[in-house]
């Protein structure tokens, strides 16, 4: 084992240096868990990550993570820095956007590695994605599996398609990379349980109308009036509704199941005529 061991750190001594980015918020989407869940990854984060990059063909030596989250912090593990910010509830993710945007930019101008791996779906970190690119930085994105066909994704998310389109190259973390990285849901990723469509319907529902109710109108409104110009639904309310759901089903939803959760919420927001006109407006 010492001999494995010894030959794995030097094998990395002379990769590429890299240094992690990563919205807890975010991971806990892509992986199809809750927030709260999230406690346990810390301590397995370190070879989640390094799986996932040598899994999309990156051997890095990952020096650092930098983790971003809004929940108390009394873990204290080795190369990794907690960073405290405001809930996305508070300030629509402006707090995490500020400080996970200041890091990747301090890291890229002093030459800190040579890859940064950035966590987070915010298409507000383009620009400064792009500068750190200019810096010579390599910057790559975690990603869903979603991102393996980035022409629908194109139609069905725009939002993160041009996000994960600024990427030097886009990580998947897919469930074999969790599975080996230590994630104790990994293993219930890939078997989708059968289930009868009228209950899914039933259940998607429910948490839908729960969020809807919770909403105040003047966010309403607003999403209304997105919803008639895109496709898709807003990654913040897709990633909240994929959390509820998580909860009510304990499993990810699968493809296919997404995508009747999003027709779902559309459905409700626009009304079923109007948002069946929107999709078709802008399928052609």
């Amino acid at each position: 084992m010492k001999r494995t061991h010894s030959s794995h750190a030097a094998a990395h001594a002379g990769a590429e240096s890299c240094i992690a980015l990563i919205d807890a918020r975010f991971l806990a989407w892509l992986q199809g868990q809750t927030d709260t869940a999230q406690d346990h990854v810390r301590p397995q984060l370190h070879q989640l990550l390094s799986n996932a990059m040598a899994h999309n063909g990156l051997e890095l030596n990952l020096r650092r993570i930098y983790w971003y989250s809004d929940t108390p912090d009394d873990q204290a593990i080795g190369g990794q820095v907690s960073r405290a910010v405001l809930s996305h509830s508070q300030d629509g993710g402006l707090s995490m956007l500020r400080t996970l945007g200041a890091d990747l930019k301090r890291l890229a101008e002093r030459g800190a590695c040579e890859h940064l791996l950035v966590g987070s779906d915010d298409e507000r970190l383009i620009s400064l994605i792009d500068e750190a690119q200019l810096h010579g930085v390599s910057v790559h994105l975690l990603a869903d599996e979603a991102s393996r066909n980035m022409t629908q994704l194109n139609r069905e998310d725009p939002g993160w398609a041009r996000l994960l389109s600024q990427a030097d190259q886009r990580v998947v973390l897919g469930a074999q990379a969790m599975r080996e990285g230590g994630s104790r849901h990994a293993s219930s990723m890939h078997a989708v349980p059968q289930i009868d469509p009228e209950q899914l319907r039933e259940q998607l529902n429910t948490v839908i109308n729960t969020w809807w109710a919770d909403e105040p109108e003047d966010l309403r409104e607003e999403l209304r009036e997105e919803l008639q110009n895109t496709r898709g639904i807003p990654q913040e309310v897709d990633r909240q509704l994929l959390l509820g759901v998580r909860r009510v089903l304990e499993r990810a939803l699968s493809f296919q199941e997404k995508k009747l959760l999003r027709e779902m919420v559309r459905d409700l927001v626009l009304g079923p005529q109007a948002a069946h006109a929107s999709a078709t407006d802008h399928a052609e």
